[in-house]
């Protein structure tokens, strides 16, 4: 049995999921020529995992965000081997991808202790640069937290994810009649009652052509990577955005919803789907005609323009029909989201005990 506890959402104005940093390697000492002697290289940058960090705080420790490692010694006739300029180390959270500027990835910190050089230091003055030092690598890096929560909420503007939130938990997210309610994703744990906590992400709404990047698109697939599972939320009765564009139903929104997360990566990840709002008349009607197009959802293409159709159908392991106004059917949503992650963790962790008896079985043959 899954016990279920209130969840608290912190906004995510105190959260920061990617931060850019300049960083600059120490130039080499001077040689000595008329003694043969090296001048110490100079010092490196590091960024290095460790536990109870976040972006944010490193943001907010190092407001500029420059960091420069020391210049090594010069060499002298006290000390022909000039010492090494002083280390600079970068205190980062666990769970980070650190990229340079155009792109390339110099490493992950998976671990606490985890650590990756991002600017190495500039060779000391020697016979072989005729006693001139070289000056240390100079980049603007990336830090990218790989996995923002356990669990996304993926849906249109108005589908109800904000107030689905409120009846989850003691959070109050922003929540009007007009959409475009959450701007900017809002992150949150669920607590259960044996210490379990499962990270939940209310990301921005959607407008029709995210999947071309129109309004935010791109960070909306930015944030969808980089959750685990996908719980997706529609308005069992449909919706418009604006004026200007045609109603859709919820089977309509399930499709488009569909083609913005149309990466292989994304589909391939587990979903859930949240119908909300059964509280409205005709709801129960509704729903069952949602879930006849889910069975055949070929045959229910039609309903939408071509160029809206996807190319594949995502397959939700549970249908689960809420109301976040009344809390019908929100024990019943928690319970789910727990026994889908659960699901999901064992059956990682008997791949990962069948790889071991493969390779103890390799072994054994030697």
């Amino acid at each position: 049995m899954v016990h279920i506890s209130r969840i608290c959402f912190r906004k995510y104005g105190n959260f920061l999921d990617n931060l850019r940093l300049y960083v600059r390697g120490g130039c080499g000492g001077m040689g000595l020529p008329r003694l043969g002697g090296q001048g110490g290289n100079g010092g490196d940058v590091w960024v290095v995992a460790g536990k109870s960090l976040t972006l944010k705080r490193v943001s907010d420790k190092h407001p500029r965000k420059r960091f420069a490692a020391g210049t090594g010694s010069n060499s002298s006739v006290r000390a022909l081997k000039g010492e090494k300029g002083q280390d600079v180390e970068i205190r980062a959270p666990v769970g980070i991808t650190i990229t340079t500027d155009d792109g390339k990835k110099l490493g992950d910190l998976n671990i606490d202790g985890d650590r990756v050089l991002v600017a190495k230091g500039g060779s000391g003055g020697s016979f072989y640069s005729r006693f001139e030092p070289s000056k240390g690598q100079v980049r603007h890096i990336r830090l990218d937290l790989k996995l923002i929560a356990d669990v996304g909420l993926v849906g249109f503007p108005n589908a109800g994810k904000s107030s689905l939130l409120t009846a989850m938990s003691s959070a109050t997210p922003q929540i009007a009649s007009y959409a475009f309610t959450t701007l900017k994703p809002e992150l949150g744990k669920l607590m259960y009652r044996d210490h379990k906590q499962i990270s939940v992400a209310d990301l921005p709404g959607l407008i029709e052509g995210a999947h071309l990047n129109k309004g935010m698109g791109h960070k909306f697939l930015k944030h969808v990577e980089r959750t685990k599972q996908l719980l997706f939320v529609v308005d069992v009765c449909g919706f418009q955005l604006a004026s200007k564009t045609p109603f859709r139903s919820a089977f309509e929104a399930i499709q488009l919803l569909t083609k913005c997360s149309s990466r292989e990566e994304l589909l391939s990840k587990p979903a859930l789907l949240v119908v909300n709002k059964m509280d409205l008349p005709d709801a129960e009607d509704k729903l069952a005609e949602l879930k006849e197009q889910l069975e055949k959802p070929g045959e229910f293409s039609s309903l939408l323009p071509e160029d809206m159709i996807p190319k594949d159908q995502l397959t939700f392991r549970h249908v689960i029909p809420v109301s976040a106004a009344t809390g019908f059917g929100i024990d019943h949503l928690k319970t789910r989201i727990r026994e889908s992650l659960d699901e999901d963790a064992e059956t990682a962790n008997r791949a990962i005990h069948a790889e071991k008896l493969r390779a103890l079985e390799h072994y054994s043959r030697w």
